[in-house]
């Protein structure tokens, strides 16, 4: 089995160089041994691949046929020697990493001790809540929450966060505190829409209840920390991300509203631009990240 796979492999280089001398430079043996290699492949099989002359080598009808199985052969083992390198070598070099404004408070308790651990290991940050192609900015890896759109990207759920219903003292005091969903829409709310339709939110309550309608947001945006300020000034209701305002909840700045209607639960996603053969960095701070964020106020692992 061993000198069958040589073969094969030395067969596969031949193809793919051209020349007998050429694959012998490749694999880093001489011209007389991948000749005896294709001769000991022909005759253990007995079928004729190549044929030889002194100006070019020529497939036969069967080496046409081997021929693209063992390159494919050739590549998974070059991939399967990627992943052993991949899960040897420590995290190093220069990570890019790309996460919406609301979540760059988590990055720094999650990822100072990998930096800590790896001194050869730099980190590059892009925080912005607009999109950012992984592509175009060389991102290494991205944290994003929410619905993914369908992409060649590889994506892997860290956890899911909750969504809790809350605005500030004051507001309660002048709009009252709500007491069934069915008052929700008649409220102020401060939130995100996508299109020019308002924004349509799902509550799930007791035993299993849900109920969804939409509102027009008074106060509209993309920044996250900007619409939880603004509900700390009273502005309205939001349904924010548990984590995010468990200091303001705390502290009393925002109080939990209808605390037994809570908001569909947020994924949260590390996103990578390719699925295979991941690098060291990658995946120790994907880990990380994972890790801190479940570990946080209103985190569900489930």
């Amino acid at each position: 089995m061993e000198d069958d796979w040589k073969r094969l492999a030395a067969f596969a280089e031949v193809v793919r160089a051209g020349s007998l001398s050429a694959a012998g430079r490749r694999l880093g043996i001489s011209t007389s041994a991948v000749s005896q290699q294709l001769r000991a492949l022909e005759q253990a099989h007995g079928v004729t691949l190549l044929h030889r002359s002194t100006r070019k080598l020529a497939l036969t009808e069967a080496g046409a046929r081997l021929a693209p199985h063992c390159q494919a052969m050739v590549d998974a083992a070059a991939r399967a020697r990627q992943q052993l390198t991949a899960a040897r070598d420590a995290p190093e070099g220069e990570l890019r990493l790309a996460a919406p404004v609301g979540f760059a408070r988590h990055l720094a308790p999650a990822l100072a001790p990998l930096l800590a651990a790896h001194p050869g290991l730099s980190l590059r940050l892009f925080v912005d809540d607009a999109m950012i192609d992984l592509i175009d900015a060389r991102i290494d890896l991205a944290v994003r929450a929410g619905r993914l759109a369908d992409s060649s990207w590889a994506a892997r759920r860290l956890c899911r966060f909750e969504l809790v219903l809350c605005a500030a003292p004051a507001y309660l005091a002048r709009a009252g505190m709500p007491a069934t969903p069915a008052e929700l829409p008649s409220h102020e709310w401060i939130g995100g829409a996508r299109d020019g339709s308002g924004l349509l939110l799902t509550l799930e309550g007791p035993a299993g209840a849900q109920e969804s309608f939409r509102v027009a947001p008074r106060v509209l945006g993309n920044n996250q920390l900007s619409l939880q300020q603004l509900c700390v000034a009273g502005l309205g209701l939001m349904l924010a991300v548990r984590a995010d305002i468990d200091d303001e909840l705390r502290t009393g700045r925002l109080l939990p509203v209808m605390p037994e209607w809570r908001g569909t639960p947020l994924p949260v996603w590390a996103v990578t631009p390719q699925r295979d053969g991941q690098p060291a960095k990658v995946r120790h701070a994907a880990e990380a990240i994972g890790r801190y964020l479940r570990q946080v106020p209103g985190a569900l692992t489930d």
